[in-house]
């Protein structure tokens, strides 16, 4: 049949395949988040949810026409700021238009990195299109930060796997 050096060497390539990471796809796992309490003023959490000593907050909103794209009729433009944040790798949030539900009408991510000031304290602007602008009650951030999100054990079962940010809030989502 199989000589037996061919058994005597089937130890060795079973070691050899574990030490590759052939085998590590038995332990890697994916796990995500839960979305953290949305406000106006919120503690930034990393992905266990502890706090990164960083603040969030939407300093004003207001429905007003986008300078760029002024037949698009009002949209929702609002100034936040990012307290003790790093101007080069600092945390992301969600930031959400909602109505007086709490339903997000539009959401998108807003990065401190993207906002200007020093010694930490940085603002900044951006916009949000939302199908019925007059619905807005209010701009929320949701706390969990976006800024970094590792690869899943499906994109890469290797080095993949792990503690996720939950998935961005979207349209229809109740905060």
């Amino acid at each position: 049949m199989f000589p037996a050096r061919v058994f005597a060497g089937a130890p060795l390539a079973l070691v050899i395949l574990a030490l590759s990471g052939c085998s590590s796809h038995w332990g890697c796992t994916d796990t995500t988040a839960e979305r953290g309490e949305a406000g106006v003023r919120v503690q930034v959490e990393d992905m266990s949810g502890r706090p990164l000593g960083v603040t969030a907050e939407v300093i004003d909103w207001r429905l007003e026409p986008h300078p760029q794209v002024p037949a698009e009729g009002d949209q929702v433009h609002f100034h936040y700021r990012f307290d003790g944040a790093d101007e080069m790798s600092g945390p992301a949030v969600d930031a959400c238009a909602v109505d007086k539900e709490r339903v997000a009408l539009g959401c998108q991510t807003v990065h401190s990195a993207q906002a200007f000031g020093r010694d930490g304290d940085l603002t900044g602007d951006s916009w949000l299109a939302v199908e019925h602008p007059e619905q807005v009650a209010e701009v929320l951030l949701i706390p969990n930060d976006q800024s970094y999100d590792r690869r899943t054990c499906e994109q890469d079962i290797k080095d993949g796997g792990g503690l996720h940010p939950p998935e961005p809030a979207g349209m229809g989502d109740q905060l």
